[in-house]
Parts: C-alpha cells; structure tokens; sequence
C-alpha cells in the first residue's frame, strides 16, 4: 500500500482482458495509506462483500472479481493480526510476508507479482528493508510451489496526482482512457506486462489494450457486475466532490526537493478520505490533488496543491502538509519509479 495508490484499478482490468484470471482481495485504508475497496466504493452500488461463490463465477466468467477479505479465505490471519497489535509485531518482517501470502496463496492462483513499495510514504521506508520483505515473499511463494516476481517501487511521493477515494477513481479512468498522469501509466504497463509474461500472454500488448478502450470496458464490466453503476465509468466527473476546494501555496520559489508523503497520506486522512478510527466513516468526496512533484520549480504563493474538503480537519492537514513540503534551491535527484525486481 502506499499513498495515491490507485494501481489495482486500471491494472486488474488490463491483464484480465487477456484471458489471466485476476482474483484479486484488496484491503480498506491502513493508517496513511488509501484502502481499494474505499476507493472503489465511492461508485455508487458497488459490492465489495461478494459471497465466494460469485467471486469464483465472476473471475471465471469476466477474469477479474475486486472483494475485500472474507471469513473463508485464510481465516486465521485476523487473529494472528491482533495478536502481533498486542506483542508489536505489526512490523516483524517474517510475520508481515506470512501475512500477505497466506491470502494470496489461498486464492487458488498459479503466479504472483508484488508491488512493494519503498520510501517516505510506505511501510518498507529504505530499499534495504524492502528487498528482505521482497526476497521473504517470493522465497515464501516459490517453496509453495508458485511462480513470484516482486518490483520494488518509488512511494517518496504520492502516486499520481491525486489522493483520496473518488478522486483516485477519477484518475485510475483516465489511465483506463489512455491518459492520466505518467507515472501511474508507467507502472500499470510495468505491472502488467510482468503479469502477462507469467500468464502466458504477450506483454507487449499490454499498452495497445490501454489505449483502444478494452482494458476500460472489462472495468465497466466488472462494476455493473458487482452492483456499481457503469454510468459513472463513462462519466466520471459525476461522482461524490468535496463541497469545497481550496489551494494550499508555495511558502517560497524554489525546486521541490522532499515530500514527506506519509504526512501528505495523513492529511488526506484528517479531512476524512480515510480512518482514524476503524467505525470511522469515510468520506469519498475529500483528498488531495496535487499541482507540483518533486523536482518542479515553484513560485512563492503558487499552489503547491489543491484541498478538497467539507469542512472537517482542515486546519489540521495544513499543518501536515506544511510539515511534509521542503522547497529548496535546487533541484534534487529523483530516483526511477521501479527501484528492483526481485524473482
């Protein structure tokens, strides 16, 4: 997980156009970082609470179902979650690849790509510590039997332009539409060319299925599928907005040098794109969408970003994001988006 991820979106429909099963359990927001089925639910009707059987029905039938974690799929990890809260071991490496790959194996597949991200905004902070979770899991999968591949992606600093739910939805179409912003187009072509390659598809045909409109229509498939409204798939500028919107501006000129994007995740998470209690209820109309990236030169009160809001922690997220903004005099180095493969 990381901030302003939105991957899951445009790439499961991508690589489902080609005849690869993409079962795919996703998550709800975890501290900064955004959840896809939060994201996925500010499309009006959408389920992500499918019963099993449908699931299966709908990965055999459209090669793709997005349902979170159900009572029958790697039971257990629930309770060894709240065991590792209790004894902090939430960040124990062994028991964070367990985690991830009980589910994963339990889902019947035949191959596996992680996306592992790595910097300021991810749970793996250094490249280090990211390649011993990375190399955990693939040995993990590979001694299962199962073919791994692990790519270890840039989160110093959000992906994409754009973090909170519908907002995020809004993007992830674009990509779906051939456009978007070029890194989120970078790394679903990435994702799925590797995807194809371990499916026995053709990973050069991943870009042409982007652009001429089939990796979009298996999206709107998916969603009428699972009770979302296709409507807002062609028209994405009709769903939930923030009743407001504000800039947050440059302190000064300068380049862009450093993005603290785990405090950017929090102030997106304060204006209620996200939980800071887990009966908190989440709002799909809030986030953020950024104007600059690292390394763009700005001017003194130029926006830095845009608030979308309504009206609750906003003064708050300010001062998060007055935190997470360093301006300096010069341009620093930007690392690739896909930092190593592992596997």
């Amino acid at each position: 997980g990381g901030v302003g991820d939105k991957i899951t979106l445009p790439l499961a429909p991508l690589v489902a156009v080609f005849d690869v099963a993409v079962p795919q359990l996703s998550g709800r927001g975890m501290g900064h970082t955004g959840g896809t089925l939060d994201k996925l639910e500010s499309i009006t009707g959408f389920r992500t609470d499918l019963p099993t059987e449908r699931f299966i029905e709908m990965v055999d039938q459209l090669g793709l179902s997005l349902i979170g974690q159900t009572a029958e799929i790697a039971p257990a990890d629930k309770k060894l979650y709240a065991l590792r809260d209790v004894t902090g071991t939430v960040s124990s490496i062994p028991l964070i690849a367990s985690s991830i790959m009980s589910k994963k194996m339990a889902e019947g597949i035949d191959a596996l790509v992680l996306d592992v991200k790595v910097g300021s905004g991810a749970f793996m902070r250094t490249v280090e510590e990211a390649r011993v979770l990375a190399r955990t899991m693939v040995a993990v999968g590979e001694g299962m039997g199962r073919r791994v591949v692990a790519l270890l992606t840039d989160m110093d600093q959000p992906l994409g332009l754009t973090c909170g739910n519908a907002l995020e939805v809004v993007e992830a179409i674009d990509i779906l539409r051939g456009g978007g912003p070029a890194d989120v187009r970078e790394l679903t072509l990435t994702l799925a060319r590797v995807m194809l390659e371990l499916g026995g598809a053709d990973p050069d045909e991943a870009e042409r299925a982007l652009d001429d409109g089939r990796a979009l229509a298996r999206f709107r498939t998916v969603v009428e599928a699972q009770g979302g409204d296709p409507h807002l798939v062609d028209h994405p500028e009709k769903l939930p907005k923030a009743p407001k919107i504000e800039p947050f501006l440059a302190p000064r000129a300068g380049y862009v040098s450093a993005i603290d994007t785990r405090m950017v995740g929090l102030a997106a998470l304060v204006l209620g794109a996200g939980r800071q209690q887990a009966e908190d209820a989440v709002d799909p109309r809030v986030g953020l969408v950024l104007a600059h990236r690292l390394g763009d030169y700005v001017e003194a009160g130029e926006p830095l970003l845009w608030i979308h809001h309504a009206d609750v922690g906003v003064d708050d997220a300010r001062r998060r994001l007055e935190a997470a903004w360093q301006i300096g005099d010069a341009p620093p180095a930007v690392r690739p988006l896909v930092l190593d493969r592992i596997g």
